[in-house]
């Protein structure tokens, strides 16, 4: 990938500044996007949980499911799905790439 192709894409941080159980928030405009990196895999998902709107970004990591700490809903970090209840609409799952140690991502939604 050159730095041409990186066009509309946010810069997270570096690969070292993201290790292994730990997560990063981002903005992509209006959107909190948060990034997560599972045992060196990296996810990006919408820091919102549409339940009610709160922050997910913080809430306990049980494998690939996020629980959100306000209502105890919880998504997929790989593709955004509600896996339980009170939450049932999914949240956005967003793209996520390194470049040259630093980590990206963006809103593709359009």
């Amino acid at each position: 990938m050159s730095a041409a192709s990186l066009d509309g894409w946010v810069r997270v941080c570096t690969r070292a500044e993201l290790l292994p159980g730990e997560f990063k928030t981002v903005w992509d405009g209006d959107t909190p996007v948060v990034v997560y990196n599972i045992d060196g895999d990296l996810y990006a998902i919408e820091d919102r949980c549409t339940h009610d709107d709160g922050e997910l970004a913080g809430g306990d990591l049980h494998g690939y499911e996020l629980e959100c700490a306000r209502h105890g809903a919880r998504f997929d970090v790989r593709t955004g799905a509600a896996l339980c209840a009170p939450a049932y609409v999914p949240t956005a799952s967003f793209p996520v790439r390194e470049h040259e140690g630093v980590i990206y991502t963006r809103d593709d939604r359009g």
